[in-house]
């Protein structure tokens, strides 16, 4: 399994760039997934050390052969207690790029592709945790309702969760071609495709517990981080991309940015990117997984 055949890497040289590598420093690829960053990471290393995270068994199938890399089978919301396990306390520098990588994507069985027949399962590790199939045929209507509108961003949210308990107490919900056809009768007409896509994003984001878990990640990386450190974060959707901006303008998921009494802002992290970095033209031709992707660089603050 190749990381080209896996995952196409999006923007690799803007997210090396922005992690302003120290060839003996220590460094995390907290989503290692297909290694393509990884492996331009380790270009730029001498006797430095990089730890590759991923929860999917899947990834470990690309683990780098090299004495400067550690492949940790891990979530990257633990990745704290993980690498004191190392024995590593402090990072010169840590990259995240929080997409649902190319295999998952097209391994039909995964059920995250509205394109194949499979089951619905959704689970960036499938050997943990709930099913999107768990959650349509067990969660209560208003609980749908909730995670539908504020995930999925989807319209007509409450009706749809009416109709999703109404249909699971007749033929529960099992395969994603199921799921889809069902769908249809509330997708808006000549938009199916982008409501099966905001549908699918909810039930993910819900099963893998995706916000909770970049949440914790975040507040992990700024502790981890060395004074100067860099935190390279590439997001896919606006629920993600606003936690990322909030942590480095603000220094906090919510709220207004703080500041002291000489009116200094009070945040652990200094943008470094004006604003998210988004691809160029040429790359998403070639790739147009890469159209939704923002990337924010920061920098941690201190001596």
């Amino acid at each position: 399994m190749t990381a080209s055949v896996y995952h196409i890497p999006v923007m690799l040289a803007q997210c090396t760039e922005g992690l302003a590598i120290n060839p003996n420093g220590v460094y995390v690829d907290a989503t290692f997934g297909g290694g393509g960053h990884s492996r331009e990471i380790l270009r730029n290393l001498e006797h430095g050390h990089l730890y590759g995270f991923d929860q999917d068994p899947d990834a470990e199938a690309n683990a780098i052969a090299d004495d400067r890399f550690t492949f940790v089978a891990a979530n990257f919301r633990d990745i704290k207690k993980f690498l004191r396990l190392y024995g590593v306390r402090q990072v010169d520098g840590i990259l995240a790029d929080l997409g649902i990588s190319s295999h998952q994507i097209d391994e039909p069985k995964r059920g995250f592709s509205t394109r194949f027949e499979g089951e619905l399962d959704m689970r960036m590790n499938p050997m943990q945790g709930k099913s999107a199939k768990d959650v349509l045929n067990t969660y209560e209507e208003s609980k749908l309702h909730r995670i539908l509108g504020m995930y999925g961003e989807v319209k007509n949210a409450k009706t749809l969760a009416q109709g999703i308990v109404s249909e699971r107490m007749e033929r529960p919900f099992e395969t994603t071609e199921g799921f889809t056809a069902f769908l249809k009768k509330y997708a808006p007409k000549g938009r199916e495709f982008k409501y099966f896509a905001q549908v699918f994003q909810a039930l993910r984001i819900e099963v893998n517990d995706e916000l909770g878990a970049l949440e914790e990640f975040l507040l992990s990386a700024v502790e981890l981080l060395k004074p100067e450190g860099r935190l390279v974060v590439m997001s896919y959707h606006s629920l993600e991309d606003r936690l990322v901006k909030n942590l480095i303008t603000k220094g906090k998921f919510q709220g207004e940015l703080e500041k002291d009494f000489f009116g200094n802002p009070i945040r652990p992290l200094e943008p470094v990117s004006r604003g998210a970095i988004t691809a160029d033209a040429e790359e998403i031709a070639a790739n147009p997984r890469a159209r939704s992707a923002k990337l924010r660089i920061a920098k941690k603050l201190g001596k």
